[in-house]
């Protein structure tokens, strides 16, 4: 099997913290760029970061810029999105994905079309 599953999402008040993890069954991380998406009811899926399998490089969205983090533990074979000050936009499904490309080691996309593989995603609501 090669599966991704994310955890970490609940519900938390605008101005809190939530840390997404993203983990690999059935295969290695240490070659793969890994992206973190988003999509809420009704919304087009957006793309919120990414890093590269080195961790040399990581790209944020600028709706979450600053306020999110995203980092990766190959020993452990888990990809982090550590997300503060959160904002009821911030509200949606959040996905994993992972891609091995030529460009995997040192780049990375926000791109959906450029990932390979995919959880199942985790809810975040934030809510007063």
């Amino acid at each position: 099997q090669l599966q991704l599953l994310e955890s970490g999402g609940g519900l938390v008040q605008p101005g809190g913290s939530l840390r997404l993890s993203c983990v690999a069954s059935g295969f290695t991380l240490d070659y793969y760029a890994i992206g973190w998406f988003r999509q809420a009811p009704g919304k087009e899926r957006e793309g919120v970061s990414c890093i590269s399998s080195s961790g040399a490089r990581t790209n944020y969205a600028d709706s979450v810029k600053g306020r999110f983090t995203i980092s990766r533990d190959n020993a452990k074979n888990t990809v982090y999105l550590q997300m503060d000050s959160l904002k009821p936009e911030d509200t949606a499904a959040y996905y994993c994905a992972a891609v091995r490309r030529r460009w995997s080691v040192l780049a990375c996309s926000v791109q959906s079309q450029d990932y390979e593989y995919w959880g199942q995603g985790t809810q975040v609501t934030v809510s007063s």
